[in-house]
């Protein structure tokens, strides 16, 4: 299936974006001018399958895959709620359910100009089948923007059914590494994080553990020393934002992600091709489900019918001072 590509531009600076329509409403490339002051060329900031706009790949292999309405894995392949079972669709290795239906499935185009794009999916029109999938009908209206070199993403979640919607919502961006430099290796990941969520079988336990090295963390640490697939919490937000930032000393470039508090966790993921860093806001824990009900500082989100919530999220590219 080939992709229907909607590309936004910033006059301004010429940043660009390109869109997958109907892979997800991926936005699979941004083109970043330097945010504060439009100097130098932009650079590519996503990593994606080279592949990725033919179909067939992996979904959430590439740019910002959007994941709802549950972010990470449920485990095995059937969603228990309310008294009733949910098949849902296989997707890891493992045998668990992993993020959500809306990143495979074609989205609608709504609303689109120069530089900014609209799309919507509403699970029970667009794909019938999801009844049978999830405890309630929902509807994701996704809002790509670009204005000064930042690529803004805006997401509302509306629950349009006469039952509670159970959900929560998280983004999967691939940033591309290095920024320009000669080694990935070399480039600083700045996480202002307090704690993380213990893991097994990529599955959370519930016990909540404080990292001992947060400072190293904040201040920055060596991609080259990660090996990554956690669960992060204890975010640091300042003026209702959390902000993590990739810095490439050697090109003298920080790419940067800001997101607001719908998002209490970050899952930081390392894939083994070792030429990007995932750094993906979440609303709730992933495959916390079934510890919820008891533990609201997991995140589940319950949506009353004919309520909805809102989320954003922005990346954007800086010119910082070069390694000497």
């Amino acid at each position: 299936m080939t992709a229907e590509i909607v590309e936004l531009t910033d006059a301004t600076t010429g940043s660009t974006a390109e869109i997958a329509v109907n892979l997800g409403f991926n936005c699979y490339r941004f083109r970043a001018a330097d945010a504060n002051r439009g100097a130098g060329p932009p650079i590519e900031v996503l990593h994606s399958h080279p592949e990725f706009t033919a179909g067939g790949q992996r979904p959430s292999g590439s740019g910002i895959p959007i994941l709802f309405p549950f972010p990470g894995r449920i485990p095995g392949t059937t969603f228990a709620w309310q008294g009733r079972s949910y098949e849902l669709e296989p997707g890891d290795p493992l045998g668990n359910a992993i993020h959500g239906f809306v990143l495979r499935r074609p989205w609608r185009v709504i609303e689109q100009r120069a530089d900014r794009v609209v799309g919507q999916f509403h699970a029970w029109q667009d794909d019938p089948g999801l009844r049978d999938r999830w405890p309630a009908d929902f509807r994701i209206t996704a809002t790509y923007s670009l204005a000064k070199g930042t690529l803004r993403m805006h997401y509302r979640i509306e629950n349009p059914c006469e039952v509670d919607l159970p959900c929560g919502l998280g983004t999967h961006p691939y940033f591309r590494l290095p920024l320009g430099g000669p080694a990935a290796d070399d480039c600083l990941v700045r996480l202002p994080v307090t704690a993380r969520w213990e893991l097994n079988q990529m599955l959370p336990t519930g016990h909540r553990l404080e990292l001992d090295d947060a400072a190293a963390y904040r201040a920055g640490r060596r991609f080259g020393e990660l090996v990554l697939d956690d669960v992060f919490t204890g975010l640091a937000f300042e003026q209702g934002r959390f902000a993590a930032a990739i810095d490439d000393p050697a090109a003298g470039r920080s790419v940067g992600i800001r997101f607001d508090a719908t998002f209490p966790h970050c899952v930081v993921y390392t894939p083994p091709h070792r030429t990007a860093i995932c750094i993906e806001p979440y609303s709730c824990v992933p495959g916390g489900f079934a510890l919820a009900a008891s533990r609201p500082e997991l995140g589940l989100r319950i949506v009353p019918p004919g309520a909805q919530f809102e989320a954003t999220v922005e990346i954007s590219c800086r010119m910082v001072d070069p390694q000497n």
